[in-house]
This record gives C-alpha cells, structure tokens and sequence, in this order.
C-alpha cells in the first residue's frame, strides 16, 4: 500500500543473508507489479550499490531491502514512508535511533519472535501498538527439543534418520573456532553425511556459494556460526543440533531453534552441554525455560521471561534491559502510562493530578501474593495484581474475591491476606494514612500532610482510649496490642481503621 501510493519503503534485516532471502521473495511477490524491488548489502557489487543509492536518492526505488547498509549518511531517501525492521532484536538503540532520525513522519513496522526487554516494555506501556501472531500456519507440528550432553552415538543417529527421510540439518557452534574440531568430528564419525561450512569471516562470494548450495539440497548438513539464525527459510531443513547450547543466550537459541519446523513434518532440535564441565545456573535456567517452552507462538511468552528475569531497561535512554528501582515498578508504569494518554489525547499532564495518585505503605509481615500453584499463567497472574491495585472500595473488593474464588478455587491464605491488604489500603487512602508498620505488640500510623481528618477530633478520639490509643509528637498514632500473627495484626488494624472511618 506505501509504495503504490507513491512512498518508499525500506525493509531492513540484521545479515546479508537473511537481506538476500527477502530480496528473493520481494522480486517474485512482487513480479509483475509496476515496482522497482531493489538490494544493498555486501552481497550487492560496488557498481550496483552505487546505481541502487542514486535511485533510492532520486526516488526512482520503491522498496529497497538491506541490512545497516541502508543507515549509511550517504544515503538520503527522496520520499521515505515505512520502514520494516525485521528481527528487531538484533538491532542495537542506537541504529534504532538513527532510523528515528530518517524521516520524522514514517510508519515502522518492527517484527520480532523474541523481543528485547525494552521493546517488550514499550508495546506494555502503549507507547507503541502490539500485534501478537499467535496461531501457526495449518498442519504445523511443534518442534521436539531435547538438552542432552554431547554424545557421538545421538548425534550420529540424529543426522542420519533427517538423510534417510531426504531432509536436511544444522549443526550451530558458538564459535569460529569450533568449526575445524566439528568438521573433523563429523568427517569421522558420519561419513556419509555431506557437510558444507558456512560462517561469517568468509568473503560474500564464498557465503553466498556454500548457502546456495545448501538451499538447492546438495549438502546434508550446514556446519555454521549463528550467521544462519536470522530467519532463514529452508523448509526441508528439520533437524538442529546446537554445539556447546550453554554458550548462546535465551532468544538466541529460540531464534536458531526457530530454523527449524517450516514445514509439515516433525522437527528436531538437539541442545547439547559439554560432559565434562557444570552448567552455570543462568546457562541451566535458559535451557529448562526453552525446553518447556516448546508450544507453537511461545516467542511472546519467552520475551515475557525476559523481561521478568532482566528487567525493562531504560526508555529514555540506550540501556535494552535493567530495572527502574528508584521509583518502583508500579508507580513507574502508571505514570508512564498517563504520560501516554495524556500525549495521545493532546492534553498537558497534570502533575497535581499525579501527586493525588498516591498508595499507602503497609507492613504487617504477611505472605501477600497469588501463587504460581493457584493461578499457573504468568499473564493472567499479573492481570490479576493490576486490577487488584485499581479496586476502590470493599464491594469491588468482595466482587474481585468471588470471581476469584468462582474461576481458581478456595483462596490460599497469602491471596487471602492480600486481599485483607487491599481493604486496609482503601481505609488508609480514605483517611489519609501514608503507612501502616505493624508487629506482635502493636502497630503506628504516620498521616500525610494533606489527610483529610480533623486534629481535634483525632485528639478526642485518642482520649477516649488512653490504655490502647497514644498520639506521638511526630503526630504519629500509636495502637497497642498482642497479635500473634499477621493475619491477628491485620483484623486489629482494620478494626481500627474503620472505627476512625466515622471521625470523617
């Protein structure tokens, strides 16, 4: 649509070879249509790079796919309408800034199976829209993914059963260095595989040879770097068998295991550890977390572990993971969210109206939390949290309660007393209460400035109670009592809180 109204389009891939497959499909989609489909990268020869820059230049180029080649400064869009940016997380902020800086008004359409932290944080917040592909092609078959140590007897069988049903295999190393040792291995071991090298030190013409070759089925077996895991689609390839799998980081692996599976048959990917050395608990925690996440469409809720495990880094900044401690995450995504809205809406942001949108500190020692046990999905968890934080008075909170009850079970005691939170941080929002510090021999209260109680009539009340009620000097309220226990502290502190209620 941007090109045929006029508009140039730039498709930007993070290698040369994933930017020469999509160049490939591109010219035959789009043969046949009045577009000029053009390529830049170190795959392209001077003398067509330079005639490609001058028509993207002179506006004569519709839609132009590369990698960074196409954020050089000598190139200079004529009339620049959309970019794509194909497997965003390969890119850094700063090349994503300098895409920023192309045009002011260009659509981006960033596509992704693994997202960075931060960009993941972005599409949560509503600074920008998210669109989630869920739903696998018909008669798609989830790939089987085994962690195993290395052993030459699986990996022998591996590659032979994917030769026998006229398939093809990867065999990824971490490392330059680890081809020689594997090609030798490989030589020994399977000699009647036929095995092609591929990585990204060879010179263009050389890659470019040894992945044609590949492509047109006249090797078994790619022995290559993670050059090949960018979205390559070799549908007859459906065996993967990673060397050294505790080297490559979480969305590495689900990208490489992503090669694999294209097409209706059953796939097989191979993570293998080294026998001699121990994992490292980060190293173990990524393959556990990629071998039970083997669905269909669990990209998303990997970038979710992600962002889980690393936090959302900074959004303002070039930090793509990393946590807002300062002001804590709660508080940070509400106001970023009105920020949003209020940019969106054309409005200024109120700050006052910010300020007002304060929550209560309450310590009483209870476990509050809904358990993994009883709410299993990780997103409706935290679907969960957000709509408790946003309940305002004890009917909502009793409606909230049976729902819970209706779609999970009998509440565990920690939902429980989280929900018994919930109703002393409405009574406290009421009375103006900023925190709520509660032990086995009583509990203080510390007001806000601007609380809406009267001094006097707090004095008063205080008065009435003198062997339970102290007011400091600090105007802090001091309650007595012995409670054995949380949930004790918790019924003590409510009671008083609403007997204070009728001092409004």
């Amino acid at each position: 649509m941007a090109a045929m109204s006029g508009m140039q389009v730039a498709v930007i891939a993070p290698t040369t070879l994933l930017a020469r497959q999509h160049f490939q499909t591109f010219s035959e989609r789009f043969a046949g249509w009045p577009l000029k489909v053009k390529h830049l990268s170190r795959f392209v020869t001077n003398k067509e790079a330079s005639q490609t820059r001058e028509e993207i230049n002179n506006g004569e180029c519709d839609v132009v796919i590369g990698t960074h080649a196409l954020l050089a400064k000598t190139i200079d869009f004529k009339r620049l309408g959309m970019i794509v940016v194909d497997e965003e997380q390969r890119f850094g902020v700063k090349h994503k800034e300098r895409l920023k800086e192309l045009k002011a008004d260009v659509h981006v359409l960033t596509l992704s199976a693994t997202p960075i932290p931060r960009t993941l944080q972005m599409a949560l917040t509503g600074i920008r829209d998210l669109s989630i592909i869920a739903t696998p092609p018909v008669d798609r078959l989830a790939v089987r993914t085994y962690v195993v140590e290395f052993d030459p007897v699986t990996i022998r069988e591996a590659l032979l059963r994917e030769r026998y049903r006229g398939g093809q295999s990867y065999f990824v190393a971490p490392r330059v260095a680890d081809l020689p040792f594997l090609e030798r291995y490989l030589r020994e071991q399977v000699p009647e595989v036929k095995m092609i090298t591929a990585h990204g030190q060879m010179t263009p013409t050389e890659l470019e040879d040894a992945m044609s070759a590949f492509y047109d089925g006249q090797a078994d077996v790619l022995l290559s770097t993670t050059i090949v895991e960018s979205g390559l689609d070799i549908p007859r390839a459906n065996t993967l068998i990673i060397h050294r799998a505790d080297m490559f980081g979480l969305a590495q692996l689900y990208q490489l295991r992503g090669r694999v599976g294209r097409a209706k048959l059953r796939a097989y990917a191979y993570m293998t550890t080294p026998t001699e050395e121990k994992l490292t608990d980060g190293a173990a925690k990524r393959l556990k977390v990629l071998q039970s996440l083997d669905s269909l469409g669990a990209g998303f809720m990997l970038a979710s572990h992600d962002l889980d495990m690393r936090g959302g880094g900074n959004l303002l900044g070039d930090e793509q993971s990393g946590h807002i401690r300062e002001v804590g995450v709660e508080l940070y995504q509400q106001m970023l969210e009105d920020a949003v809205k209020a940019l969106r809406s054309g409005e200024t942001l109120d700050t006052h109206e910010v300020a007002d949108d304060w929550s209560p500190q309450i310590d009483v020692g209870a476990a509050v939390l809904i358990p993994e046990g009883y709410v299993e999905d990780l997103s409706t968890r935290l679907a969960l949290y957000r709509r408790l934080a946003d309940l305002a008075t004890d009917g909502e909170r009793e409606a909230f309660a049976a729902e819970l009850i209706d779609r999970f079970g009998p509440l565990p005691e920690e939902t429980k007393q989280l929900l018994e939170i919930t109703a002393v941080k409405i009574l406290c929002k009421r009375l103006g209460v900023a925190k709520v510090s509660a032990g086995p021999k009583g509990a203080v209260l510390a007001f806000r400035q601007d609380a809406p109680l009267d001094g006097g009539k707090l004095i008063a009340y205080v008065q009435k109670r003198p062997n339970v009620l102290k007011l400091r000097p600090d105007m802090k309220l001091v309650l007595g009592g012995t409670w054995v226990d949380a949930p004790a502290r918790l019924v003590g502190v409510k009671s008083l809180l609403r007997d204070m209620s009728g001092l409004l």
